[in-house]
């Protein structure tokens, strides 16, 4: 490549990051969903997949449509959720959970536990499940939230691709399930209903990481592979968001390529699994 042809890349390249620049700004100033201190490269690939499926030469375009065309909104959201998610989604997470975490709430008269950024709900529903076959669905409240209304809705309904159960299976077999996982859901047609005694102890609801506040006082709080789509400044404003919401001696459960290690929050907490990346809030030490 020329010199001049370098340069003009250079210069499409920073025309296109600022139209990314003030997409997500008009995002922000409204619809109220602030994206920008997003990964910028996870928004970048997501918007410009959606230029290209629609055919339109530039952001810009993209930005009209939001500005003008009803709904266009709900495109964009669901384009930029996180919305990669499964049953018992990395085994050793649960089994750990039921190893090291579960004999500890077995010792609390109630529990509460927050799954922020849930999602379509799989992973909800997978730990209802849990808390189930060590007794404990009973007196556990289970808030599952995100910022997205429709992913939302999916997860309130329970109803998943027929295709995933066989994967499914696998990962419940895997995190030590007690039971048949035949046995939480009803096929119906080419797809499954989750168990509707599971969800008698779930409630859904709208909140934002970005701009909310803390949403409960909880004892375990559970936001897997969430942060790793924030930058550095997010990623700390949400570890302290979920350190205020946490009671003393309080669960927390990242994703696998997570850790509190190198951020604001990392001397709160001590180690419960290093590999599944479980820690609980330190008794003596509040913030």
């Amino acid at each position: 490549m020329s010199q001049a042809e370098n340069t003009k890349e250079q210069h499409e390249l920073f025309k296109q990051d600022l139209e990314i620049r003030l997409l997500l700004e008009a995002i922000a100033q409204v619809y109220g969903y602030d994206f920008r201190g997003y990964n910028q490269a996870h928004v970048r690939r997501r918007i410009l997949n959606r230029v290209n499926t629609l055919g339109l030469k530039s952001v810009s375009q993209l930005q009209h449509k939001l500005l003008h065309e009803e709904h266009f909104i709900e495109i964009l959201l669901r384009d930029l959720s996180i919305n990669v998610t499964e049953m018992f989604r990395d085994p050793g997470f649960y089994n750990s959970m039921r190893k090291e975490v579960v004999p500890v709430l077995r010792t609390y008269p109630y529990i509460k536990v927050w799954h922020a950024g849930c999602s379509t709900g799989e992973e909800v529903y997978s730990f209802a499940i849990l808390l189930q076959e060590e007794g404990l669905l009973n007196r556990a409240q289970i808030y599952a939230t995100d910022f997205n209304p429709v992913v939302l809705e999916t997860a309130r309904k329970g109803i998943y691709p027929v295709s995933r159960i066989k994967e499914y299976t696998q990962n419940y077999q895997a995190s030590g399930g007690l039971c048949s996982f035949s046995d939480y859901y009803i096929a119906r047609y080419d797809s499954v209903i989750m168990d509707q005694s599971l969800r008698k102890n779930i409630v859904f609801a709208e909140h934002n990481l970005v701009t909310d506040n803390v949403f409960a006082e909880v004892h375990i709080i559970i936001c897997r592979n969430v942060l790793i789509y924030f930058n550095k400044e997010l990623q700390n404003r949400v570890l302290k968001l979920f350190t205020e919401s946490l009671v003393k001696g309080g669960f927390l459960g990242l994703g696998s390529k997570e850790t509190i290690m190198f951020t604001d929050v990392a001397d709160a907490y001590m180690v419960v699994d290093g590999n599944e990346k479980i820690y609980k809030k330190k008794i003596l030490l509040g913030i």
